[in-house]
């Protein structure tokens, strides 16, 4: 029997928004989450030196940033480019890299207030996934046109996953490092490598081998902030429970599980943004651990914009921590759905 109380509510499923190149332009910005962001507000933990050593590698490197990019004097008045210089956070889960990554962007861009519109320096912002979308949309040229008068183009989430979306960005940023464009990466080191030798540096490096003498790889040690006092994973509401939350919640939307996995499946992960527009919390029924890799990979970039967002989560059925299967966790793509869980259960936490 249907209840018309849960039937007026908002679902992302009816919504199918469409987003422009204009659009994607002005999304490169860090995450809502990230506005504050800066080196004074980033708080190193005394008990892991290299967080404080990371704050001090990031400095040095928007120095160097904007130093490459005004090039050096020749006769004349003229200008001789300088290729960018690039800087590499590698760690685990929560650890800042993100905040940090923000803070490269906050300095670089405030750097340019007070000079006129043309000698502002730019700084671009963006996760590797939406680097790629941007690639698609206007074309690798256009690409390279369009983000070839920045200072700096930060890259959160340099992903390794996907040998053709490497060899792109790779060959984007040998073009952009050539135009005087410095390029600043995060990346995660799974749990249970951390400390041995450094695997994914190694990585990034021997996938970008064109671009690697300019990398400084800096290291990023600690404990996930995002579950630090937090219990573990909470026993799921009852989908009755749930339709109610989402009742009393102005702005919340109330979707099955499969439905929205479904609707996902309809749209480009460029849209994802835009489908949770306005949204104040997500509201599920019926959570379930996904065993298609599709589906799984597409709900990962939908829990990375509401995580950017800060759009809690709230759902029935299983709980968030075991939406990926064991088999999963343990494939090519476990990094991402690492993250993902993480991510969900720092959202549940607000919901």
């Amino acid at each position: 029997m249907s209840n018309p109380a849960t039937e007026s509510l908002d679902r992302l499923v009816d919504r199918h928004p469409a987003v422009s190149p204009e659009r994607l332009i002005a999304q490169l910005t860090p995450p809502p989450t990230f506005d504050g962001a800066s080196f004074d507000s980033y708080r190193p933990d005394p008990s892991q030196p290299t967080q404080a050593a990371a704050v001090t590698a990031c400095t040095a490197f928007c120095e160097q940033a904007l130093v490459r990019r005004a090039g050096r004097r020749k006769l004349f008045g003229k200008r001789e480019v300088l290729p960018g210089v690039g800087i590499y956070l590698d760690g685990g889960f929560g650890v800042g890299k993100t905040h940090l990554l923000a803070s490269i962007y906050r300095r670089i861009t405030d750097s340019g207030s007070g000079r006129g519109a043309a000698e502002a320096p730019g700084t671009a912002f963006a996760t590797f996934m939406e680097l790629t979308q941007l690639a698609g949309v206007f074309g690798f040229t256009e690409c390279i046109e369009l983000l070839g008068g920045y200072t700096v183009v930060c890259i959160d989430e340099f992903e390794l996953d996907d040998p053709g979306n490497t060899t792109l960005v790779s060959r984007l940023l040998s073009e952009l490092v050539a135009r005087g464009v410095s390029i600043a990466a995060t990346s995660n080191t799974l749990p249970d490598q951390l400390g041995e030798g450094r695997f994914a540096v190694q990585d990034f490096l021997r996938e970008i081998h064109a671009l690697a003498s300019i990398f400084n790889p800096v290291r990023v040690d600690g404990p996930d902030y995002r579950h630090r006092d937090l219990p573990p994973a909470p026993e799921p509401p009852s989908t009755q429970e749930i339709a109610r939350r989402a009742a009393a919640r102005p702005g919340a939307t109330l979707d099955d599980f499969d439905g929205l996995c479904e609707h996902l499946a309809t749209m480009h992960p460029s849209r994802y943004l835009t489908l949770i527009e306005g949204v104040a919390a997500v509201f599920l029924t019926d959570a379930h651990p996904i065993d298609d890799q599709n589906v799984a990979l597409r709900l990962v970039a939908l829990t990375d914009r509401l995580y950017d967002a800060g759009i809690p989560v709230v759902a029935s059925g299983a709980k968030l921590d075991q939406i990926f299967s064991a088999e999963m966790m343990a494939g090519g793509y476990r990094k991402k759905y690492l993250r993902a869980t993480s991510r969900l259960l720092a959202l549940s936490s607000g919901g």
